[in-house]
């Protein structure tokens, strides 16, 4: 019985360590952070992107068919084609994915800068103001002053 209270203790002490608790909350917050991101890209910047080149930014229906299914006679989609058991080189929907990451990885750089620029302030504003000095080390100073003279 001692073993089993044992290793539910040691369980307990594991599980709530502050180090597996802010794991915990950093991927709950990176799953919402990540969708916020995801938005962001989707429906904000890629809409203004679209409406720049004057249309649809969504190359995933740009293939070349490198072998065609014998008396296939459907639609000449991508998604048609592949489940026709067409041999298709899907290189529209590579470039689509390239570009998402790409403004992913932007919209995070500039997130990531305006953070650090934020923390970088408030470390400096910090570090201006020094820490007051507690009474018993202002007794001791000045009781070694005393001793010295």
């Amino acid at each position: 019985m001692s073993k089993v209270k044992g290793f539910f203790s040691e369980f307990q002490e594991f599980a709530v360590k502050g180090n597996m608790i802010d794991l915990a909350v950093g991927v709950i917050i990176g799953a919402a952070f990540g969708k916020i991101i995801d938005s962001l890209v989707k429906d904000v910047i890629m809409p203004f992107i679209s409406f720049i080149l004057g249309g649809q930014v969504d190359f995933s229906n740009l293939f070349w068919v490198l072998k065609e299914p014998a008396n296939y006679a459907g639609p000449r989609t991508y998604e048609a084609l592949t489940k026709a058991g067409a041999n298709v080189l899907g290189w529209g929907n590579f470039v689509t994915i390239l570009i998402n990451f790409i403004l992913l990885a932007l919209v995070v750089f500039f997130m990531v800068k305006l953070a650090n620029k934020a923390r970088n302030k408030l470390v400096t504003q910090t570090a201006a103001e020094p820490a007051p000095t507690p009474d018993d080390v202002l007794l001791l100073r000045e009781i070694r002053d005393l001793l010295k003279k």
